[in-house]
């Protein structure tokens, strides 16, 4: 089949499935679109009278309904790869802890509760190793914020490369926003003395990769975790169980999971993970280095590909934004490819260093359109286009595309990722 013949048969499945739900003069969301993935309309058996018929009885495990299997967007079968959240698919701000994205540098190792150890060492008083029960003992505390992989976005930064069907699942799927319980760092280093004239950590994982970074000492004594829970459950074995280091709004890879050791250190320790990888080419042939921070950005979940509007008319813009330098507190959209923007509202809890939910009623008019977003956080940064990115750091690194981005609704209501038209 043609791609030409697939798309007419979608425009056949949409028109079948739409037909007679929208009335007119009703703002329409997501719920009224239609995904091109389908190549018929969808068809049921006989309906069956829930009030005739007993239903399941209770069981140790919930389960999804039926219908609603949102799914993870696998990379690769490989031990160093990735998984994606489907963002699109998703409500509120919380990932479900099945869904939250996975990255992995040699697979997921398999480490007992009882097992487990965490050396603290180096420029501290009292060297000392940590069993799980012992970390468990401290007061503990939880906190709901993002975690985002540096890398996140990567596919959309080349000129050379720029794609048009991509999802925001395989756009900005790096991204999960989970309640995340543990002992603060601070209080298992003041435990064990921290000597003066310390200013950096090394973590270190205990996977196959031994996965290391350094972070500067002054963050985690402000608000780094000892992670240990996620989302009102100990943390899943991709998610780094029993113990991760949880760095809030730095970049996901210093957050170690599977941590064994930690050093207390006077500099970095330019690890393998941190020379090789993880740091940002810059336009002039020079390095960016410990790049740590996570700068304001947001994507439009909805209209995006591969949607369809069936119809013009008033439709809810929907989408995300969050800033590892705080709290987001504007975002705006523009309907005209960047030329005018206005205010989106943003949906509470606007928490720190967490994804905030930001929609906007937008009329279309059955014209070719281009759909943008930028995110203000409370230091007053403000998401840049893909060109003052190029222009800051040249077209070379493959890491913190914060950028603008860009859908266009085409005249036939395709939704398709519309970057492309503004480089």
């Amino acid at each position: 089949m043609s791609r030409e013949e697939g798309s007419k048969l979608s425009r056949r499945a949409w028109i079948t499935t739409t037909s007679g739900v929208i009335a007119a003069g009703l703002v329409k969301t997501q719920a009224d679109a239609v995904r091109l993935v389908a190549q018929e309309a969808p068809t049921s058996g006989p309906a069956v009278d829930p009030t005739r018929v007993p239903g399941r009885i209770v069981s140790e495990l919930g389960i999804r309904a039926p219908g609603e299997q949102p799914r993870r967007l696998l990379r690769g079968e490989a031990l160093s790869s990735s998984s994606r959240t489907p963002l699109a698919d998703l409500m509120g701000t919380i990932t479900p802890s099945d869904l939250h994205f996975e990255r992995h540098h040699a697979g997921i190792p398999d480490i007992g509760f009882d097992d487990h150890e965490l050396l603290v060492h180096g420029m501290v008083e009292r060297p000392t190793v940590f069993r799980m029960r012992d970390l468990e003992r401290f007061p503990q505390v939880s906190r709901i914020q993002f975690l985002e992989c540096s890398g996140n976005g990567g596919g959309v930064y080349s000129r050379d490369r720029m794609p048009t069907e991509i999802t925001v699942q395989a756009l900005d799927g790096l991204l999960s926003t989970s309640e995340w319980t543990g002992v603060p760092v601070a209080t298992i280093l003041r435990e064990v003395g921290v000597r003066p004239g310390a200013s950096w950590i090394l973590a270190e994982g205990s996977d196959s990769a031994v996965m290391s970074r350094s972070v500067p000492l002054d963050k985690v004594m402000e608000d780094s975790l000892l992670a240990y829970g996620q989302n009102g459950e100990r943390l899943r074995p991709e998610q780094g169980y029993p113990l991760r280091l949880f760095n809030p709004g730095y970049e996901g890879n210093t957050s170690v999971k599977w941590l064994r050791r930690i050093e207390v250190t006077d500099r970095p320790t330019h690890t393998r993970d941190e020379t090789s990888k993880y740091t940002d080419p810059l336009g002039d042939g020079t390095v960016r280095q410990f790049s740590l921070v996570m700068d304001a950005k947001s994507v439009i979940t909805f209209p995006s590909y591969p949607f369809v509007l069936p119809e013009p008319g008033w439709w809810e813009v929907r989408g995300l934004a969050w800033s590892g330098r705080g709290r987001i507190t504007r975002v705006e959209v523009s309907a005209d490819g960047g030329r005018s923007w206005v205010d989106a509202a943003l949906q509470g809890p606007i928490l720190p260093r967490s994804t905030v939910r930001f929609r906007h009623l937008f009329e279309w008019g059955g014209r070719d359109t281009i759909l943008l977003s930028r995110a203000t956080d409370e230091t007053g940064y403000v998401q840049p286009t893909v060109q003052q990115l190029w222009d800051a750091r040249g077209q070379r690194t493959s890491y913190h595309q914060n950028h603008q981005r860009a859908w266009k609704i085409a005249r036939t209501g395709e939704v398709t990722f519309g970057l492309g038209e503004l480089v």
